[in-house]
């Protein structure tokens, strides 16, 4: 049996949160047993392009979108959640708690 990468453990559970909602990478190490892989989760949503990965819906601990810069278009991180009714002002998201899904109590 093939074991599964943490890249595609990351990839379940960001393929897992739901529309309108964000959540942090953080989180998603945590969830997986690897709370201080904040960064390894990061990695993972960069690589995620060509995989079906709502990479835009994970930012860092206090809403930010870090990872902007990965997505192609200036603001497209932005207009995707924007899309999604979730409100962002200087790369900050709005009511960061009110839209924050937490895969430790969700999945």
């Amino acid at each position: 049996m093939e074991e599964v990468s943490f890249f595609d453990k990351v990839y379940e559970v960001a393929q897992q949160i739901p529309y309108g909602r964000v959540t942090s990478y953080g989180a998603i190490a945590k969830y997986l047993g690897a709370a201080r892989s904040a960064r390894m989760v990061g990695w993972a949503m960069n690589n995620s392009h060509a995989k079906d990965v709502p990479a835009h819906r994970v930012v860092n601990r206090v809403g930010v979108l870090t990872g902007k810069h990965h997505f192609g278009g200036t603001n497209l991180m932005q207009q995707l959640l924007e899309n999604e009714g979730i409100k962002v002002v200087d790369n900050q998201i709005v009511d960061f708690q009110k839209h924050f899904w937490d895969p430790s109590k969700e999945l």
